[in-house]
């Protein structure tokens, strides 16, 4: 039957191949398969309207899909229940209109996030993010899981970024919500509900950025010490009046730092740094290392088995955690590290054999819930997570996210069982 992982389903794939062209359209192999589940075809359809018109045939042949971007994330979230169809949005990767004057873009889902700032720059502007592999990720694949990065604390997430969207929904209308003003606020917003909703209520085609200036000069310092002494360093910072556009806790055993960014002229960030120095009190800073920035993302770099996670807790309480990984580390003799935003948001790796990279999960899940925090395993062995839901146990929002689910793919087509309580 259509959706069944590993089965054949009788289906016309040459009325697909009509659709999106034949040469667009080929088996699927190894290599595309998703936490070892493997589809049948891939599909990569050249306008936002052959990829909806797809979606529309997937749905009355009762196919299970799966939406692919630069396929840098494809490992975050459970396995899917099934994947029948592999659409990906590698064709639809311009940048459609560049209005520098209002500094706003319009921009295709599967446009790399490095080609899009390369073509800002050069009227001296960018999408102030820095998400994961900017090179290979896709706007459609961090609008789906929410990546933003280190700027974050300064210019907001992608749901505040973000203005317009495009979307094509599993029966193949395109629905589109904003508009090219920053200021719309017209019509429901798609574009926040569908930003870190994982690709299981419709497929992005087309998204809409404020922007920003690049900055004239930059300048980044980095203070060491015990976890506990940068926490409260970290937290006198968030207090201050300073416009910082950066500032990060990195802790592995044995080592803490805090780093800190500021952007602007020269003469402001001298200001700026004369201001933290006198906050630091007899703590010194050095300049911080180039690669400070890039943290988030060399901390997915290291031996294997190993185990990624992102948590979200108060900024008071990163000490705290990283006391709490420190203990549970130790306890099954596994390497661990931290990096965590200001705004609450981090990452931690953890290194050793994979019963105990599951037990270690288990006991951040029941330990970060207590304080009032949440840890997702994005990357891990299949076998740990095959064990347990990486989302951890489901929230008191659960019941709104089914029903907003049955709202939007009914019959649950799109990456079926992917995200939060196996919506």
């Amino acid at each position: 039957m259509p959706g069944a992982p590993g089965v054949m389903t009788q289906v016309s794939w040459p009325e697909l191949a009509e659709i999106v062209g034949k040469e667009h359209l080929g088996a699927a192999t190894a290599a595309d398969a998703i936490d070892g589940v493997e589809a049948q075809m891939v599909a990569e359809p050249g306008t936002a309207e052959d990829l909806a018109r797809a979606l529309r045939w997937a749905h009355a042949a009762g196919l299970k899909v799966s939406p692919r971007g630069g396929g840098t994330k494809l490992g975050w979230g459970n396995p899917p229940a099934a994947c029948d169809l592999v659409l990906s949005t590698a064709l639809l990767n311009r940048v459609l209109e560049h209005a520098w004057a209002d500094m706003t873009v319009i921009v295709e889902a599967g446009c790399r996030v490095a080609d899009l700032q390369k073509t800002l720059a050069e009227h001296g502007q960018r999408l102030a993010l820095d998400p994961l592999w900017p090179e290979r990720a896709t706007i459609g694949g961090i609008l789906s899981t929410n990546d933003s990065g280190t700027l974050r604390v300064r210019y907001g997430s992608l749901r505040d970024l973000i203005i317009g969207i495009t979307v094509a929904l599993p029966d193949g209308t395109l629905a589109k919500s904003g508009g090219k003003v920053v200021k719309n606020v017209a019509g429901y917003d798609l574009a926040k509900l569908f930003t870190g909703a994982l690709g299981t209520l419709g497929v992005i085609v087309q998204a809409i950025f404020r922007l920003h200036p690049l900055p004239r000069e930059s300048r980044s310092l980095s203070f060491s010490g015990a976890p506990e002494a940068l926490n409260q360093l970290l937290l006198a910072i968030q207090s201050s009046k300073l416009t910082f556009t950066g500032l990060q806790l990195r802790a592995e055993p044995g080592s803490g730092r805090l780093d800190v960014r500021f952007d602007g002229t020269a003469a402001g960030i001298e200001a700026q740094v004369n201001q933290i120095l006198q906050i630091a009190g007899s703590s010194v800073p050095s300049d911080a290392p180039a690669n400070a920035w890039t943290a988030h993302q060399a901390i997915w770099e290291g031996a294997a088995p190993a185990l990624v996670a992102k948590f979200s807790v108060l900024p008071a309480q990163f000490a705290a955690v990283c006391a709490l990984v420190e203990r549970a580390a130790a306890a099954q003799s596994l390497a661990w590290k931290i990096v965590v935003q200001s705004v609450g948001a981090g990452y931690v790796r953890l290194e050793g054999a994979e019963p105990a990279l599951h037990t270690v999960l288990v006991t951040l899940h029941d330990e970060l819930a207590r304080m009032g925090g949440t840890v997702v395993a994005l990357g891990c062995p299949l076998a740990v997570k095959r064990g347990l839901d990486v989302w951890g146990p489901p929230s008191d929002a659960q019941p709104l996210m089914v029903r907003v689910k049955q709202r939007f793919d009914p019959d649950g087509n799109l990456n079926p069982g992917r995200f939060i309580g196996g919506i």
